[in-house]
């Protein structure tokens, strides 16, 4: 069996001529005990998001290895109800199809991450999109969605994300999706990997 922090995964089922991203594939969503499973074994953007000082570092390591107790609320139920829809919109306006894939990243097999959507361009360049609903009506993206961001560009290589959310009152949409483009930004990446090197330490040190 596997420890939570072993290099080794998995070997995957790959399709004929697959690209450089889709060899690191693990798992889909869609197989939600394989996906959980595959998670559990590494550092996922939902965990980057959360990782901005060292006391942060701590936090995240005692939530991997004790859990949250949080398993949803009528926020992410709305969520979940809403994304096929919205991913529907980014996909006629954008051209970038939904994603249920986890991927590891290149240089290090526990750093992973399941972008909502990812378009491959010319020349093999890959764009992502993360989409996410709010009742609040945001006049610049909240920082720990840029590091869940830019940590799935770290993971899949990719140049830039389209961040889409889409507002309600109620649970009632308003108005149509918006969306930013998110450039990579290298020095942000370089923070969040540190981060995630600490918290891999953390873990296998068993100090939570």
């Amino acid at each position: 069996m596997l420890s939570l922090f072993d290099d080794e995964s998995e070997s995957v089922a790959a399709g004929p001529a697959p690209l450089p991203h889709e060899r690191r594939i693990l798992a889909h969503s869609a197989d939600r005990v394989a996906w959980l499973r595959a998670r559990s074994r590494g550092i996922t953007a939902t965990d980057v998001a959360k990782l901005s000082t060292p006391a942060s570092v701590q936090a995240v390591a005692r939530q991997k290895v004790h859990g949250t107790g949080f398993s949803g609320n009528v926020y992410t139920d709305h969520g979940k109800a809403r994304e096929p829809v919205i991913a529907k919109w980014m996909l006629d306006e954008y051209g970038i199809a939904p994603s249920d894939a986890l991927f590891h990243a290149e240089r290090d097999r526990r750093h992973l991450a399941t972008p909502d959507g990812l378009a491959v361009r010319e020349r093999g360049t890959l764009e992502l999109a993360e989409i996410k609903t709010t009742n609040k009506g945001w006049r610049s993206i909240p920082r720990h969605y840029l590091r869940q961001v830019w940590w799935q560009q770290y993971v899949l290589g990719a140049e830039r994300t389209l961040f889409v959310w889409e507002r309600h009152e109620d649970f009632v949409p308003v108005g149509d999706p918006e969306c930013r483009w998110i450039d990579r930004d290298e020095k942000q990446i370089a923070s969040l990997v540190g981060l995630a090197t600490q918290l891999i330490a953390t873990l296998a040190g068993g100090r939570v």
